[in-house]
């Protein structure tokens, strides 16, 4: 009896396992690509937005930020890079009236 468990119903255990890590790793990878395009897209408004201004609000700047962080994390490294880079070179804006101090990096 003991063998036949241990000739069945261990390698019925660990397929099941190894199928369950399967399907949980492409959820995974999906996730991931799904978050990347997102904060993609939002890297893309926010330049097509405030280059139009030419300036950029603390706030959203600090934003932007984080969100390359994030991005560049999940492996994302392309045309997003630039604009990013493009948006750091933007006058920032630190107040509600006309407070304007151009970012040096």
């Amino acid at each position: 009896m003991l063998e036949i468990l241990i000739k069945w119903l261990v390698p019925a255990i660990l397929g099941s396992g190894a199928t369950y890590l399967a399907a949980l790793h492409k959820k995974s990878e999906a996730l991931k690509s799904g978050l990347q395009c997102l904060l993609r897209a939002e890297i893309i408004r926010s330049y097509d937005k405030y280059t139009e201004k030419n300036l950029i609000p603390i706030y959203a700047k600090e934003a932007l930020e984080k969100e390359y962080k994030a991005y560049n994390k999940l492996g994302g490294n392309d045309v997003a890079t630039n604009l990013y880079r493009q948006m750091l070179m933007l006058p920032v804006k630190y107040g509600k009236e006309n407070e304007y101090v151009q970012n040096c990096t």
